[in-house]
């Protein structure tokens, strides 16, 4: 059987756990909310100052999360606060929200906000200033780099606005725990399905999927409201089968990480840890059972490595046996004997990738709803596990089916028939989606993100967004895969408006927003700007399956969850055609919310009629003329059918929040080298452009859109467009050099004020937003260096696709990012980062790198040669060529030689071309003409004119 639906969902339900859980005997809102906007005066305002967090903080008692240092804002503390007294411990609790809501500190933020508008003026001045000051000699350069700086300050203006107001949202567990949890073990919190994807197991390490799940069901999450459905767009026996092992590994590893509250809960990264912190029982008894369980997970890879050649193995026995010839399809089978209904080994009609039906599998039942302890130790079990809740997550496979001739849409259409057979399998109210090379890392992140969908004013929340954060990256961070201050410096800042955009994987969403539901109310003003909602406000919409909240309204006796009410399409958002031909499906929209307004049918059954069901709503045609992919689900049309995703939701008025916990809640794995990360680039710039260029252009959204939400929708979706002017100023400075012709002539003492106050500022706001985003100086300037690479390869190419999509109506195809380790990891951990793959991207940056080297060396031999007496205005543009140069060491250091190696290479390479090209201008007379002794009227006049056009200065705002 499913868990009840809503995680005790109904009024009654709710009540009684407010009773309980509440403490003091407090009744129960009429919301049916433990935990709600009208909870108590004690709740924490989105607003509050960081003065009022600071008295919080003082007189918070032990067992939240808490911001511990700069690198991370919160951390996971289980402790039950012993050192108070039970009753004020229990008062404290009960007057705290599930999570507080924290504002930079004046100090940084008031001088941030002057400065943005303090650069923003002076970029004004100076561009006012490169208008009146033309260059006749070149007007193609200045009309060209006016357009440049025209952008490059518009981008720079889209980028800051939306940080205006960085907020820090900080769960507490404690809180959650003591209103949801019973004494006897149960809980009222409400189901969670999690999604996690694969499409090849091959690029996607089937080892690094099985842990992924095995973090999953061992997270700190009530088991009988924990669902994990594993999605395989292969349809491969390999998936399966490791899956299968996982679940069997299951049963020793889940509970060994509850005896002993093991962190991570992933095997094979908590084995690879150095030393291993002690949390449980005896210590004695801890190593025994580390050693059993180390040993059973070797055993367990080594099991999983050789799947691919014991299937290979089984099926020639098999076929061998039936005495099938070369010309019979030669089926996979399976371990009980059947035939796999999916992708064969040997590939045939209706049994290889995007031709093979549907599949879905029970790996493991859903559990009982009371715990089960675990045999003591024995003969046959070594573990003790008497004390232990055994009991496991129900895990489905699901592997839909695919035909020639349909579109399956790639991930987006893989999550869309997660959601349909999760809702008639589970139908939980919230949904957890991963990628299959991520793991949980910290058991709560769950219980962290569910506080942001049950706290104050949380009914309109659509979506929790955790940073990514990776593993497998190299000290230096070589390619900026850790991109921190996009996760904690933008995202952390959308916090402040209406939430952060949808960036995959890593985040939980309420079931219902999926199906076409509107926000039971619209204020898109936010913390930041209160009284902007009132100019879009709106009235309470009612729909079944929504939570009510009354704003301002206070407790009172409990009540009954308000009866669902029939709209124009019944108990749907929308005509029950766009849903599909399910009926079973349907039913089970309107119970998907939490609390449900089904208390009395709180429960859906997972048996054989189900899983039937489940295979026909992800069948390959089920969504032919229905909503699922414009208006329902995941968004299609193109590759980053996350960010449009979360677009869609924005747009209704519904809001984000963003969690970041310590330690981090997600590990992923990065890409292996520079090619890999060059594509994956490619393919999100790809899908930014796409958007812009679709009818979900943020320019068009609805007037429930936050305006400066929409300022960071259009930088999403615009900033490959950079691309084209970058190149422009990376190169033609270090072409002026021959040419003669520069991009400013004669500048003026109010220039250098104009760029000194540009660059100054600019400086200060990153030193300032380092500061309250928690990175690191390095961290900025090793983002600025892939963001000058992107920008000279990937952004250009994704430019050229989408534009050649836009006018010739073709489609854009991408490979998957390749996960699989190639080199010695032994030898050298980081040796798969510096394997050289050659792609088209790499060819601009080189070519920029080789124009800026010999633009210098021209400029270096000019002055050698006397040709160019004023050496010191030559320093200028050489420093910009230096400064392009530094950006683009990383993709040099790339593509030339192994770790620890490259440095000297790369010099000496560009050491090497410098001092070749000045000394073959120096020695080349038909380049420069005769030397300045002896020099005819012609060559000495056409020095005079080279002397004359040296006289300026190019700046670069």
């Amino acid at each position: 059987m499913a868990p009840a639906v809503g995680g005790g969902g109904g009024g009654r339900r709710n009540n009684e756990a407010a009773d309980n859980n509440g403490g003091g005997g407090r009744a129960g809102c009429v919301c049916g909310f433990p935990v709600c906007a009208c909870a108590g005066a004690a709740a924490v305002a989105s607003a509050a100052s960081s003065a009022d967090m600071d008295i919080v903080a003082a007189n918070a008692t032990a067992g939240q999360i808490g911001a511990v240092n700069d690198e991370s804002w919160v951390a996971v503390d289980l402790s039950d606060g012993d050192d108070l007294p039970a009753a004020d411990v229990q008062g404290a609790l009960d007057d705290r929200p599930v999570f507080r809501t924290e504002k930079i500190k004046g100090v940084l933020l008031h001088p941030y906000r002057v400065l943005i508008f303090v650069r923003l003026i002076a970029f004004t001045l100076f561009v006012i200033w490169r208008i009146e000051h033309k260059n006749p000699d070149a007007m193609w350069l200045w009309v060209t780099s006016i357009a440049g700086e025209f952008w490059f300050g518009f981008s720079w203006l889209l980028d800051q606005l939306p940080k205006l107001n960085p907020i820090n949202r900080v769960p507490d567990l404690a809180v959650l725990r003591r209103r949801f949890d019973h004494a006897d073990g149960t809980s009222s919190l409400p189901g969670l399905d999690v999604f996690v994807t694969t499409a090849d197991p091959i690029k996607e390490p089937i080892l690094s999927t099985a842990n992924s799940i095995l973090s999953i069901l061992a997270a700190d999450y009530p088991v009988e409201r924990n669902t994990c459905y594993l999605s395989d767009d292969s349809g491969m026996l390999l998936t399966y089968e490791a899956m299968a092992e996982a679940a069997k590994f299951a049963t020793l590893w889940v509970p060994f990480c509850r005896k002993h509250a093991i962190e991570p809960r992933g095997p094979e990264s908590y084995f690879e840890l150095k030393s291993h912190p002690y949390m449980g029982r005896a210590q004695e008894e801890f190593v025994n059972d580390r050693r059993r369980v180390r040993k059973e997970y070797d055993e367990f890879k080594a099991r999983i490595n050789a799947l691919d050649h014991d299937i290979k193995q089984r099926a020639d026995s098999y076929n061998d046996a039936a005495g099938l010839s070369d010309d019979e399809p030669h089926p996979t089978w399976m371990a009980d004997g059947s035939q796999w209904e999916g992708t064969w080994v040997d590939p045939s009609e209706n049994h290889r990738k995007g031709d093979h039906a549907g599949i879905v599998l029970m790996l493991l039942n859903q559990p009982s709803r009371t715990r089960q302890l675990g045999p003591p130790a024995s003969a046959e079990n070594p573990l003790d596990f008497s004390g232990v809740d055994v009991r496991l997550p129900m895990l489905v496979y699901v592997s839909r089916e695919k035909r020639p001739g349909h579109n399956h849409q790639k991930k987006a259409g893989a999550m869309n028939a997660l959601t349909r057979a999760s809702g008639v399998l589970s139908n939980s109210p919230f949904i957890l989606n991963l990628d299959c090379d991520h793991y949980i890392n910290n058991s709560q992140a769950l219980r962290a993100g569910i506080c942001f969908m049950l706290g104050r004013d949380s009914d309109t929340v659509a979506f929790v967004q955790f940073p990514q954060r990776f593993e497998g990256v190299d000290p230096t961070d070589l390619y900026a895969n850790h991109n921190r201050i996009f996760f904690d410096g933008t995202l952390r800042a959308l916090d402040g408006l209406q939430g952060p955009i949808y960036v995959g994987t890593g985040c939980l969403f309420r079931r219902i927003t999926l199906y076409g539901f509107e926000p039971p109310r619209i204020n898109v003003g936010g913390p930041c700007f209160p009284r902007l909602g009132g100019l879009f406000a709106k009235s309470k919409y009612q729909k079944p399956g929504l939570e009510m909240t009354k704003p301002g309204a206070m407790p009172v006796a409990p009540a009954p969850a308000p009866a669902p009410a029939k709209g124009k399409h019944g108990f749907l958002p929308l005509p029950k055609k766009a849903y599909g031909k399910s009926d079973a499906f349907a039913d089970t929209i309107p119970r998907a919310s939490h609390p449900s307004p089904y208390a009395a049918e709180a429960a859906v059954a997972a048996d054989e009629a189900a899983i039937a069901e489940a295979v026909l709503v992800t069948a390959a045609a089920y969504e032919k003329k229905t909503g699922w992919g414009s208006d329902l689900g995941w968004v299609y049309g193109t590759v980053t059918e996350d960010v449009v995703t979360g677009y869609r939701m924005h747009i209704k008025g519904w809001r984000s929040r963003y969690c970041s916990i310590y330690p981090h809640a997600f590990i992923g794995t990065a890409p292996i080298n520079l090619t890999e990360r060059l594509f994956q680039v490619l393919r999100w710039s790809t899908g930014s452009l796409e958007i812009f260029f679709s009818r979900n252009n943020p320019l068009f959204g609805s007037t429930f859109l936050h305006p400066l939400q929409r300022v960071a929708y259009i930088n999403i979706t615009t900033y490959p467009f950079t691309a084209l002017f970058l190149i422009f100023y990376t190169t033609v400075p270090a072409l002026s050099f021959v040419t003669g012709h520069f991009i400013v002539q004669r500048p003026t003492t109010m220039f250098y004020v104009y760029l000194a106050i540009v660059l100054g500022t600019l400086l200060i706001l990153a030193v300032l937003e380092v500061k309250w985003a928690g990175v690191t100086v390095f961290e900025w300037f090793r983002n600025g260096q892939f963001w000058m690479t992107a920008s000279c390869s990937a952004y250009l190419a994704a430019v050229l696709q989408v534009l050649c999509k836009v006018v010739f109506r073709r489609d854009i195809s991408f490979k998957l990012t390749s996960k699989l380790p190639a080199g010695d990891e032994k030898k050298d951990p980081y040796a798969d980062l510096y394997v050289v793959r050659w792609t088209w991207l790499m060819i601009t940056p080189i070519i920029i790198i080789l124009v800026n080297i010999i633009g210098s060396a021209v400029a270096f031999a000019k002055v050698l040669d006397g040709e160019w007496t004023h050496w010191l205005k030559v320093a200028g543009g050489v420093f910009f060529n230096f400064w392009v140069l530094f950006h683009l060491y990383p993709f040099a250091k790339g593509i030339l030689g192994k770790h620890g190696k490259t440095p000297v290479v790369v010099l000496v390479w560009w050491a090497f071309t410098f001092v070749i090209t000045a000394v073959l201008y120096i020695n080349i007379p038909h380049i420069h003409g005769p030397g300045r002794n002896g020099a005819s009227p012609i060559s000495h006049g056409h020095h005079a004119h080279s002397t004359k056009k040296l006289d300026v200065f190019y700046g670069w705002p």
